[in-house]
């Protein structure tokens, strides 16, 4: 007999087109709970970001925090507004202040191509792009953020730091990804460590920790690349990659330039996960340019829900859960098939996409 779930989700829309396209998502996730009997979402509104800062002098308080902690996954929509800063310079970033709180040292983007989408890359083996980035999130050189100095105006300094206990699990995370991937597809994983061991001493240790972990993966392949040499490789041939493994500045970069790839950061969402939290947002920015104007594509926002019901499914062992994430992953190829988002020069807005989703959920 099937039990009744409830999960409480802490819901942060954010700056910019944040709020419009979360309340896509959270539309979409209503409609979809229909397909999952007995399961429900409780959603707790929270105020927080550039524009919450800019009005209160607080990004996101403590109780909103707490809050956070204590829901079963956090969805967040996009944080940042260009023109409010801190008094360092630096943009209010408050998913970073989550992923620091929580420990979510794990990041997550898969990025897949949408063969009824325009392409980007010419050769037609592009409609094959389907590859996950994991990249670390709580060191590397965005270890250095809010420690950062600057002497006599002459210099600044940031400081990268790698270690054995932050490589190892996050190491381990993309093997487990891959292993996942590789029994889902019935073919081979492979890992892809991404440093750039042959100039840093972080990340030549960063490089010889994940061999460590690689040893005790033997039925996945491991492999090494240099971060430029990756870039080149995600332009001239993303469809050879399975799952990348990289430290967080690196990772950010070379995420952005793999959805670039297949089109679009709208079409990339991501998770921020930990061994207790997750955060699931989508990969892009806020988008204040074109805020208000029901333009914003919120497929990466939507595919964030599939990844939150997939790490609720493995945390609750619950897997109508992982059925709903299918289900709506299916629901969003097939509406790409009939709607196209305005940034691969469509007609279709957040209105558009979002009812096509729904009509596809309801045939399935």
């Amino acid at each position: 007999m099937k039990r009744d779930l409830r999960f409480h989700i802490a819901v942060l829309p954010g700056d910019g087109i944040g709020p419009e396209i979360v309340a896509s998502s959270l539309h979409v996730l209503e409609v979809l709970n229909e397909r999952m009997g007995g399961i429900g979402f409780d959603f707790w509104h929270l105020e927080g970001g550039a524009a919450h800062y800019q009005k209160t002098g607080t990004a996101f308080s403590d109780e909103n925090m707490a809050a956070c902690k204590k829901a079963d996954a956090v969805l967040l929509g996009a944080i940042g507004l260009p023109h409010v800063r801190y008094s360092d310079g630096t943009e209010v970033t408050t998913q970073l202040d989550l992923r620091i709180e929580m420990d979510l040292y794990a990041g997550l983007r898969p990025i897949r191509s949408y063969p009824s989408l325009p392409r980007v890359l010419v050769d037609k083996r592009a409609s094959q792009i389907d590859l996950v980035l994991v990249r670390e999130q709580t060191e590397g050189i965005l270890y250095s953020r809010c420690r950062g100095t600057i002497e006599d105006d002459r210099v600044a300094w940031e400081t990268m730091m790698i270690s054995r206990n932050g490589t190892n699990r996050v190491s381990e995370f993309a093997f487990r990804v891959a292993e996942r991937r590789a029994k889902s597809r019935r073919r081979p994983g492979k890992v892809l460590c991404v440093d750039r061991a042959n100039a840093l001493t972080s990340m030549a240790f960063f490089r010889r920790i994940f061999g460590e972990v690689a040893e005790r993966h033997p039925s996945v392949a491991a492999d090494y690349a240099y971060v430029d040499a990756t870039a080149m490789k995600l332009v001239k041939s993303p469809w050879e990659f399975d799952v990348l493994v990289t430290e967080n500045a690196f990772g950010g970069i070379l995420s952005d330039l793999a959805a670039g790839v297949v089109g679009s950061l709208g079409l990339a969402p991501s998770a921020d996960i930990g061994e207790k939290h997750a955060v699931f947002q989508p990969a892009h920015g806020s988008a204040p340019h074109i805020a208000g104007q029901g333009l914003a594509n919120p497929v990466a926002q939507i595919l964030s829900v599939a990844l939150m019901l997939d790490w609720l499914a493995d945390q609750h062992g619950e897997p109508r859960l992982a059925h709903g994430a299918r289900i709506l992953e299916h629901a969003v190829e097939k509406a790409l098939t009939v709607v196209c988002p305005v940034e691969f020069g469509g007609k279709d807005g957040t209105a558009a996409i979002t009812k096509a989703i729904i009509a596809q959920i309801r045939k399935s």
